[in-house]
């Protein structure tokens, strides 16, 4: 969904009493004063662009000293603002040069950044680099609602890695088995490794099939890795008992989430609610037998939020259908990527549960929540579910 602070344009129309993009903004002078053409530095990730697909920009993410810049689950676990992520991420500059997604097809001088650009996708902590770019960094403002926001984008003009990079041996022996499918590499690794390592070592290309790997734009990277990780556990979800009605309500950087658990097969269904607007929704759903088309509605929300609900369900050893209702306030001012659905959701879903005897009492609470916290009548938006409209259908096992 797109947020209100993105329509507005800098024009401060959402009715808060600063800018978000100015905001933005701010950070980025900052940042600029602090730029340099050259610099030793250390490289944390890397960014895989879509735009001009299959000929793209790859870029390795560096910064002079590394200080949480890269993240994501210990800003969770710490309740990293959303000034400090958007601080944190503009000091990160992106060293970029045009590529193929497939390694035959690029020159050699590009193979040199491509291979520098895998390694240090595959290290398990920062790595030293030298880099040098054709002019000295300043930013050109991007909000990305489906990727961390990062420094400013510059040419590579020669880099190279200064120590020996750590590379875990489970990674290695994935990275050398050409194959191993990378859908059963992801779910492989994530027994040992964040989803946050797994996306940028699949975007970079390093997984799958010898001759199918290519580079994986970042935005597609870290929703295939949600979908995989999230399809394995519904395997393992869907041989459990039925769960009982329960509800679980929490959130982080002002996206909160109820999440009602049915006692039935698993399905699920995802609605993303715009507070300010009230009636504004967005939604997506998946039948037991899952869904053959992409989640274009809530897009990579979807299955961030999916991935984070079926960890829990897999810890209780339970299954359910559920119904997950995200409401986005102001107090979410900037986007900041896709990986704050996951982290808020983690963070309801780690919440104390309610446990309630039947389905009326447990949306008799949903809605009195909604009510008093987002000033939202639950009602209009309970009538559009697909899965409450499931759920009501009876069992078969009532005719035996």
């Amino acid at each position: 969904m797109n947020l209100q602070c993105i329509k507005c344009k800098g024009r401060n129309l959402c009715g808060r009493e600063y800018c978000p993009i100015q905001k933005k903004v701010a950070a980025q002078k900052k940042a600029n004063l602090k730029a340099k053409q050259e610099f030793f530095g250390e490289a944390p990730n890397v960014f895989v662009g879509r735009y001009g697909y299959p000929n793209i920009n790859v870029g390795i993410l560096s910064v002079e000293e590394y200080d949480k810049q890269d993240e994501p689950l210990l800003w969770s676990k710490k309740g990293i603002g959303i000034q400090q992520v958007i601080d944190y991420r503009t000091e990160l500059v992106n060293s970029a040069f045009k590529t193929q997604i497939r390694q035959s097809q690029t020159k050699n001088s590009k193979n040199k950044f491509l291979e520098m650009t895998k390694e240090v996708s595959l290290a398990i902590k920062p790595v030293d680099v030298e880099i040098a770019l054709n002019k000295k960094p300043h930013f050109s403002l991007s909000l990305s609602q489906d990727t961390m926001p990062h420094g400013p984008r510059v040419k590579l003009e020669k880099a190279r890695v200064t120590d020996n990079i750590k590379v875990p041996r489970q990674i290695e022996r994935a990275v050398g088995d050409t194959d191993l499918k990378a859908a059963d590499a992801i779910t492989e690794l994530y027994k040992r490794f964040d989803e946050h390592y797994l996306t940028k070592i699949l975007s970079a290309g390093n997984l799958g099939i010898g001759t199918n790997r290519k580079l994986v734009p970042t935005r597609w990277s870290i929703t295939a890795v949600d979908d995989m990780i999230g399809k394995e556990l519904i395997k393992k979800v869907k041989d459990n008992q039925e769960a009982d009605y329960i509800a679980w309500f929490g959130g982080y950087l002002g996206n909160y989430y109820i999440i009602l658990a049915f006692p039935h097969v698993w399905r699920y269904e995802l609605f993303e609610t715009l507070v300010a607007e009230k009636t504004s929704f967005a939604t997506d759903y998946e039948e037991y037998t899952g869904r053959k088309e992409y989640a274009s509605n809530t897009a990579g929300g979807y299955y961030a939020a999916r991935h984070a609900v079926l960890e829990k369900l897999a810890e209780m050893k339970r299954q359910a259908s559920i119904l997950c209702l995200r409401f986005i306030t102001n107090e979410y001012w900037a986007p900041l990527g896709v990986w704050v659905v996951r982290e808020a959701t983690r963070k309801a879903m780690q919440s104390k549960p309610i446990v309630f005897s039947d389905e009326e009492l447990m949306i008799k609470y949903a809605k009195a929540l909604v009510k008093k916290k987002f000033g939202i009548e639950l009602e209009e938006i309970l009538k559009e579910s697909k899965l409450i409209k499931a759920i009501k259908q009876p069992k078969l096992t009532r005719f035996f």
